[in-house]
């Protein structure tokens, strides 16, 4: 398998909803924090990295068809380079709507982890936010930055910003698949979060 979807945008902007998508599309499996959550040696791959090895895209991504969200959406600018003919997709909300989901969830879900080599706080928390994601002129700063890099990087032709609501249309258009008959998914709202990561006891990605 080779990748064929890259995702750009963070977590909270309808990843999950889009990871959906892609598989019911099939673009699937595909690769988000949800898969490394849920696999030990997922796990220690991106948490290798996170601290600077190289386990290889290929084996990071193996059995893979796309990508979106944290852990990958930080390392896109390699992946738009090391695979050429991905289409790229760049899930957009606006930055105050971003703020205002992110800090109920990823936000208080680090604040709650207790294992300081998580991928949560080694990545997200220290690289993404440099130490401080609960500043919020910080993390939106962060949060625009990477849009207008993800718009100034990658060739029009390759890339799809998708906004929360625009649904089935653009995308199967982008990736040239008919519509299905099924509704776009909606899912991982916040309280749909908050019953999935922060009502479970602590446990460290």
């Amino acid at each position: 398998m080779t990748l064929k979807v890259i995702g750009t945008g963070f977590g909270r902007t309808g990843t999950d909803s889009m990871r959906e998508a892609l598989n019911m599309l099939g673009f699937g499996p595909c690769h988000h924090m949800l898969e490394v959550n849920g696999n030990e040696e997922q796990k220690r791959l991106w948490r290798a990295l996170a601290r600077g090895e190289n386990p290889g895209w290929d084996v990071l991504f193996a059995g893979y068809n796309s990508c979106l969200d944290w852990p990958s959406a930080h390392y896109w600018r390699e992946l738009v380079r090391e695979y050429p003919a991905a289409k790229v997709l760049l899930t957009y909300r606006s930055p105050e709507s971003w703020w205002a989901s992110f800090e109920k969830t990823i936000l208080a879900g680090m604040a709650q982890s207790t294992d300081q080599a998580s991928l949560g706080l080694a990545l997200v928390r220290d690289q993404v936010f440099s130490g401080k994601p609960e500043d919020k002129a910080l993390a939106i700063a962060r949060y625009v930055a990477n849009v207008d890099a993800v718009r100034a990087t990658v060739p029009k032709e390759r890339l799809l910003v998708h906004n929360l609501g625009d649904g089935w249309e653009p995308l199967c258009a982008h990736l040239g698949v008919p519509v299905p008959a099924e509704p776009y998914p909606n899912r991982n709202a916040a309280a749909d979060f908050k019953r999935a990561i922060l009502d479970k006891p602590p446990t460290a990605p």
